[in-house]
Order: C-alpha cells, then sequence, then structure tokens
C-alpha cells in the first residue's frame, strides 16, 4: 500500500481539516500497522501484536493530530488488520468506558497480506469476539478497502476480504471498496448520520391486512455548513471580543411610529389584491386541512408505466418492524411478487398527525441479497398533473433541409452526449454518488479553513482554483478526458 499512502495522507488531513473547524470537540487517535517498529499498550502488557504502532493517541482534534499524518512511515513487514482492530478497539475502551457517545473506528487498507494465526480457534472466532466486544461497548467500524484498479486478486485478499464482510454480517461494520483517491475521500465521511425514522405504523394493503413497517430517509439534500454573522469593529487588541452580531426586530404602527407593537397584539396580513387580509393563527387553524395519519396501498402500476424522470426529492425506505416476524414475511411476500410480474405500488402517504400535505408515490421492491438483511421497498414522490411541465420540441424532420444537421454535426452531437455518460456500457460508472464528495462543500470547507471569504466576486469570477481546494480530485482518474476535448472543440466547431 505504499504507493497510495500519500493519497491516504492527503484524505485524512483533509478530514481533519474539517474536524478543526466543524467538530472541534471529536477526539481522534492514529494507528499504523505494518511499521518495522511496534509501539503499542497492548504489546507492552501481553505481549504480540507486533508491527503496530500508536502514532497520536486519542485526544481532541488539534493541529498536531493534522501533523501526524505527514511523512508516513514506510513499513517492511506485512500488516494484519485484525491486530491493529483489537489495539484501536482497546485504546477506545481504555479512553471511554462505558460512556455513550458515537464511537467508532475506520480501517484504512488494501487488505493484500495474510494474517496471523491466533493463537486458540480461527480467524472466524476472532472476529467474532472482536465483534462481541464492540457490541457491547457501542463501537461501530467503517472498513474502507483501497485497491487500484487493475490489481489482481488472490486467495488472501480473498480470504481477508471475507473476514471483513463477517464484521458486517455481525452489524458492527459497514465495508466498502474503493479504487481512486476521490472515492477514498467520498467514502471517508466526516460525521456519521443516524437514521431516524419519519413513520411508524401500519402499511395498508386493504381493511383485512395492514403491516407494521419503520419508514426511514434513504437519500438526503446535504446543506451547506450554517455561517455567522461576524463583525470587525472590536478593536484589534481586544482578546476577549465575540465578534458576534445580534439581530433584534421592532414592529411599529404608521400611526404610531414611535410606539413598539407587542407580540400579543400582532397578526399576519397576506396580500389580496391592494388590500391586506389579516388572519390569525386561530382562524388557520380552524380551516386548516388535517388528513389522517396513515400509509395506504391505492393498487399496482406496471413499473414501465412509471419513468424514472417522475420521481420528486428524497428517496424513503419502507422496511419491516423490526423483530415482527410475520411482518418480515409480509413484506418479502410483497416485494418477491411485484418484483417477478414487474409492478410498482401506488400509495398515499401522511408521514405524521397534523401533517398539512398529503405525499402521493411509488413503491418499488428492494430485494437484499444478504442473509440477515430483510426485502424491503423503496418510495419516491410522485408529481400532481400540475407540477408536471411538458416541453414540447420541434422535431428536426420538420424543419427545411437546409436547416437540418449534417452528417458530421449529428455525429459530433452523438459524440458529446456519449462523454457525457458516467455510466457507459462495459464499464464501471465513473464519480459514484457514495464516493464521491461535493466540489462546493470541499471549496467551502477550504476556504473556511483558510480565511478566504468569499468564493465567488459578484461577477462570478471564481477567486479560489478548484484544484486547490479539492487537490484530492486527479484528472488522471478520466484516462478519456483528452479525448473528450477533442470532441468538444469538434462540437463547439461544427
Amino acid at each position: 500500500m505504499h504507493g497510495a499512502l500519500q493519497e491516504v495522507e492527503n484524505v485524512c488531513s483533509t478530514l481533519l481539516r474539517k474536524k478543526l473547524v466543524y467538530n472541534r470537540s471529536d477526539e481522534v487517535g492514529i494507528v499504523l500497522f505494518g511499521t518495522k517498529e511496534t509501539c503499542n499498550d497492548l504489546a507492552k502488557e501481553i505481549g504480540g501484536y507486533k508491527h503496530v504502532v500508536v502514532k497520536h493517541d486519542i485526544k481532541v482534534v488539534e493541529e498536531g493530530t493534522k501533523d501526524a499524518l505527514q511523512n508516513l512511515p514506510r513499513g517492511t513487514a506485512p500488516g494484519d488488520f485484525l491486530d491493529a482492530i483489537v489495539v484501536g478497539l482497546d485504546m477506545l475502551i481504555k479512553r471511554f468506558g462505558n460512556t455513550k457517545g458515537k464511537h467508532r473506528l475506520c480501517l484504512i487498507t488494501d487488505s493484500q497480506h495474510p494474517l496471523r494465526d491466533p493463537p486458540e480457534g480461527t480467524k472466524e472466532d476472532q472476529v467474532d469476539t472482536i465483534a462481541e466486544q464492540m457490541k457491547k461497548h457501542d463501537i461501530k467500524m467503517d472498513c474502507i478497502v483501497f485497491r487500484e484498479s487493475g490489481v489482481q486478486h488472490n486467495s488472501v485478499m480473498d480470504e481477508n476480504d471475507q473476514l471483513l464482510y463477517h464484521f458486517r454480517d455481525r452489524s458492527v461494520a459497514k465495508v466498502v471498496q474503493v479504487d481512486t483517491p476521490t472515492s477514498l475521500l467520498g467514502a471517508l465521511k466526516t460525521r456519521i448520520v443516524l437514521p431516524v425514522t419519519i413513520f411508524r405504523g401500519d402499511l395498508e394493503v386493504s381493511s383485512n391486512l395492514k403491516i407494521k413497517v419503520w419508514v426511514y430517509k434513504k437519500t438526503s439534500e446535504e446543506k451547506f455548513p450554517t455561517l455567522k454573522k461576524y463583525s470587525d469593529q472590536a478593536p484589534p487588541s481586544d482578546k476577549f471580543a465575540s465578534h458576534e452580531v445580534k439581530v433584534d426586530f421592532e414592529y411599529k404602527s404608521i400611526l404610531e411610529p414611535d410606539t413598539v407593537v407587542p407580540p400579543d397584539q400582532r397578526i399576519k396580513g397576506y396580500l389580496y389584491g391592494p388590500q391586506v387580509v389579516p388572519i390569525s393563527s386561530a382562524e388557520w387553524e380552524a380551516v386548516k386541512f388535517k388528513p389522517e395519519k396513515g400509509v395506504k396501498l391505492l393498487g399496482f402500476a406496471d413499473r414501465s408505466s412509471i419513468p424514472r424522470h417522475y420521481f420528486m426529492k428524497d428517496v424513503n425506505s419502507f422496511v419491516p418492524e423490526p423483530g415482527n416476524k410475520k411482518a418480515t414475511v409480509a413484506v418479502s411476500a410483497i416485494a418477491r411478487a411485484m418484483q417477478e410480474m414487474n409492478k410498482v405500488a401506488i400509495l398515499r402517504c401522511v408521514w405524521r398527525q397534523g401533517q398539512g400535505n398529503v405525499a402521493f408515490g411509488v413503491l418499488t421492491p428492494n430485494i437484499s441479497s444478504v442473509n440477515n438483511v430483510p426485502d424491503s421497498f423503496f418510495f419516491n414522490i410522485l408529481p400532481f398533473s400540475e407540477d408536471i411541465r411538458e416541453f414540447q420540441f420541434r422535431s428536426f424532420s420538420s424543419l427545411p433541409s437546409s436547416s437540418q444537421p449534417t452528417e458530421e454535426q449529428q455525429e459530433a452531437a452523438d459524440s458529446l452526449v456519449k462523454m457525457l455518460d458516467l455510466a457507459p456500457p462495459g464499464r464501471e460508472e465513473i464519480l459514484r454518488p457514495d464516493f464521491t464528495p461535493n466540489p462546493m462543500l470541499e471549496m467551502v470547507f477550504y476556504s473556511k479553513n483558510n480565511n478566504l471569504g468569499l468564493l465567488y466576486s459578484v461577477s462570478h469570477t471564481m477567486l479560489v482554483s478548484v484544484n486547490d481546494c479539492f487537490p484530492i480530485l486527479k484528472w488522471k482518474q478520466f484516462p478519456g478526458l483528452p479525448v473528450n476535448m477533442i470532441l468538444v472543440k469538434s462540437f463547439s466547431n461544427h
């Protein structure tokens, strides 16, 4: 993994820079394995755990934490990631004990070297023992296997991958495989967002059949970090200045401009033509639409009858109620029947009592390929008729021959469209969403960390180079880029 260590340094340093700005109370430790030296508490206390070095003890993140990732040593011994996991787990247990909190390990490895045999039992037994301790102390783990494309698999790599998947099967770890620095940065999350249900109740298939389900958000929009107003009016010599800007609103009457109107004497007004109509909160409540909470199946439709581009907003995941075997069997039976018949379901959803609107959407089956993960559904909101905008474009065939594209122009346009395809046939998808960080967010983090201020001028001229803010993104990851630039020029010339 020596060839990828520089990229690992860059990625982890980027992660720590984000924590320095937005998660300054987080505590971070760094453990290296596969090193020539051995330096960890377990090796001193009970022996073993060779070639594992604690580079940085668990402390509140600071500039020194980022510096510890610079110039990582290139070890000469094979790396045993199970020993490294045990050492990291021991550090977390000693540091936090049974204290509640979000505790997690992050393993980055190429998983290419053989592991030593345990003194007793098998390697799978060792994984089970580690997983039990992780469950006991509520510790999760992210396993990131970094292998560049073209690496030939062998029996050692397959065995190591199975051990990592065994952690996943024990519900204590998430395993992902990446092959580029960009996907490595995307896989290494700054923070873990725990799933929260938006609905718990019955999926009403009919008046006689109701299935207990939980609904989670499958995807959600990434929000930009909140930036507070900053004042530079405090004197530079004042070290205790907070530089905060406080905003207060006062409401005054036109008839008495010097008198402040208290909240209990104010009422909202709404424009209706040239007039302002006052409507109190009590009147709003009286006429407000208040549907009953629940999820009801309206019917089934062919999957082909609902185009993918009709899907709106975020995706939700319907799962059977945990521990409810009848609900699990019912969801699985319906999902597999829908998959076999190529059908989707139409639902009417009211997530909570008093919700002001009704969600209307499509339910598609999600058949699980993992033994201990039940079948489920994905839910996408569909538009109403007034939400659909039909844009009609004239066909080239209706134009006179003088206005129709030539064969060269048509070929250039087809080539341009194919160039923009991120998932060409026979090749892996480029810039997969799960493993590609948002470049604009990376630019915000970089600017905040370097006190650069605004990212854009009024004329939208970029003040900060994307390459400076997003150094992990290398154009060498896109081998077809020179050809693509030729196609763009060819299209513009036509």
